[in-house]
């Protein structure tokens, strides 16, 4: 088919659906999709981030949005493919609220999959482009106030004189993603952080950390990186681009300022925050708070009987910070996932005698493997050459349910064991456990269903195969002796520093130990898909769980993931965000209930 051809069959579907929507014809709009079909929307309809699934789903959705949304205008855009049968293409439209994209999928004349993304808010605009402001104030004016001035009065009165709107907690990159967003939004926004500089969270890991994601895939909200910015990020050179980040955007971060505790009066519908600033206590009033302590939540620090006794160092992974003392000393890292293996290979290179505990299998592919077959895709100069800019980029990665992942990745995963085999069998000859997900669907699945079980290989997985990294697999940790670790299987393992890269746990840890475990519980579990598989309990909820959408919590959110995430899923939540300041209507279809407690 002709790129003509496939774009006048996508503009006639889009023709057909805009009818049908005008006449508030369901049966004419569920005609238009396959029995086998995904509607994925990010707020543009449901005010929420939901999949509806099959003829049912979709007739639900437009049950519940259709009357209120009246989409229209709707414009296919250029680059309209068709392979395999699939035609396929981005294009615009509006509802009566909003300016909106969408990407479909059409297999024949009917819709597989379809995706729809709120951009902006009607009459709420960002003010960019031809809307932004002047800047300077020309002419002669008595007391003039400074662009300095002004800035210095606004950091001096919100949080005192003024109270934020929104408080995000956590000066990473998703509380600065977001507080950039709504910044443009005119939303009063505060952030406040526990550590000394925005990009601590970086800057105080350990010394040899890279970002793992290249950098196409890593750019922050409107300042993306320089050109010649290296491909993998070290972490020191991210917190400066982070720090530099809050400054340049004008973003009202309080730093050493850890909150202390929360509670929500829903009578006055906002929060009662208690932040310890300078070394003094300060209430904070805000209408929303946002939980952007990252992905993961408190350091799952370990109970092994006798850690009392042991007389060399020990700490969890997210204290470990430099192997320069350990020169000739024995070390035991319990853990294989990625801060595990990069801290085994920063204490061999600094010439300790290393040994890690793997208690249970690892999913391991390559960096290069990874993006190779993976990330280049959307994410690559490659990418870039072919038109895929990184907002294009963004909304083709949503495009795909994820109910139909694991099928699709099943291909790409094979593929970059085929490229990593020779290393993989060189580990399993040293009796490395491996595994690909529970259904062979690779990294990516496995990130989004639990967050953790995998290493992207750097380098330590060559150090483990050959030997330099010595292993013990398959073995529980006994105790913790006074000169090292016993294992379930006899062996003791003599240690002058162990360190438990033993993860982090939800982060419902964070909301229990802020708000309550009554409001953690009401929330329910963060992160996850609902796949029943190893850690991600069904059932099935098709979007991660209470991540960057309403919550059961009333003016309760969680924002977190990757860069790549707190780059695009900010977007969202700013504008739910925006609307509820501006006292829009932000009925919402598809919340699930809750059926795992925090």
């Amino acid at each position: 088919m002709s790129i003509s051809d496939a774009k006048g069959r996508l503009s006639r579907w889009l023709d057909r659906f805009a009818l049908a929507a005008a006449a508030a014809d369901k049966s004419a709009l569920l005609a238009l999709f396959a029995e086998d079909c995904y509607w994925r929307d990010l707020l543009a309809f449901t005010w929420n981030l939901h999949t509806a699934e099959g003829r049912e789903g979709v007739g639900g959705l437009i049950d519940a949005t259709l009357a209120r949304t009246r989409p229209s205008a709707f414009v296919v855009q250029d680059a309209v493919s068709e392979v395999d049968g699939v035609t396929e293409g981005f294009f615009t439209f509006e509802t009566s609220e909003a300016r909106c994209r969408g990407y479909v999928r059409l297999k024949g004349d009917l819709c597989w999959t379809l995706l729809t993304s709120m951009e902006e808010l009607k009459g709420f605009e960002e003010k960019k482009g031809r809307r932004r402001v002047m800047g300077a104030q020309h002419g002669v004016h008595r007391d003039r106030q400074t662009w300095l001035e002004r800035r210095q009065e606004e950091e001096a009165s919100l949080g005192s004189e003024t109270q934020p709107y929104c408080l995000i907690v956590g000066a990473g990159q998703g509380g600065l993603a977001l507080g950039a967003r709504l910044k443009r939004l005119g939303v009063p926004t505060l952030i406040v952080e526990a550590h000394e500089r925005p990009g601590d969270s970086w800057r105080k890991r350990y010394k040899s950390l890279c970002l793992h994601d290249p950098v196409w895939y890593d750019h922050m909200p409107y300042l993306p990186f320089p050109d010649d910015w290296p491909v993998y990020t070290p972490k020191d050179k991210m917190a400066d681009w982070l720090e530099a980040y809050a400054k340049v955007m004008e973003l009202n971060v309080w730093s050493s300022s850890p909150c202390r505790k929360a509670s929500f009066d829903a009578a006055r519908g906002q929060w009662t925050v208690e932040v310890l600033r300078e070394g003094r206590p300060v209430t904070l009033t805000p209408r929303h708070l946002i939980l952007a302590t990252g992905m993961s939540g408190i350091p799952n620090e370990p109970a092994f009987p006798g850690m009392e006794l042991f007389a060399g160092e020990q700490c969890h992974s997210s204290r470990y910070k430099s192997s320069e003392s350990y020169s000739g000393k024995k070390c035991v890292v319990i853990g294989s996932n990625n801060s595990a293996h990069d801290i085994c290979a920063d204490l061999w290179e600094k010439g300790a005698d290393v040994t890690m505990v793997q208690r249970t299998s690892t999913h391991v592919a390559t960096s290069d493997a990874l993006f190779r077959f993976g990330t280049s895709r959307l994410y690559s100069e490659d990418a870039l050459e072919r038109g895929i800019d990184t907002d294009n980029a963004d909304l083709l990665n949503a495009s795909v349910p994820y109910r139909l992942m694991p099928e699709l990745l099943k291909p790409v995963t094979a593929s970059i064991k085929a490229a990593d085999a020779d290393l993989l069998d060189r580990l399993e000859k040293v009796g490395f456990l491996l595994d690909f997900g529970d259904d062979e669907s690779g990294l990516f699945l496995k990130y989004m269903r639990r967050g953790s079980g995998y290493y992207i290989d750097v380098g330590a997985s060559d150090l483990i195969a050959n030997g330099d990294i010595k292993l013990k697999s398959g073995v529980g940790v006994r105790e913790i002796t006074r000169n090292g670790v016993m294992l379930s299987d006899g062996t003791e393992l003599p240690a002058d520093l162990i360190v438990y890269a033993t993860g982090y746990g939800s982060m419902n840890g964070w909301a229990a130990r802020l708000i309550s475990q009554e409001v953690a519980d009401r929330v329910g579990k963060v992160w996850g898909l609902g796949s029943d598989t190893t850690k991600d309990p069904g059932p099935w909820e098709g979007e991660p769980r209470n991540m960057w959408k309403p919550t059961r919590q009333e003016a309760l959110w969680f924002h977190g993931g990757n860069l790549h995430q707190s780059r695009h899923y900010s977007q969202y939540l700013a504008l739910q965000l925006k609307a509820r300041m501006e006292g829009l209507p932000t009925p919402v279809f598809g919340i699930p209930p809750v059926h795992h407690l925090a």
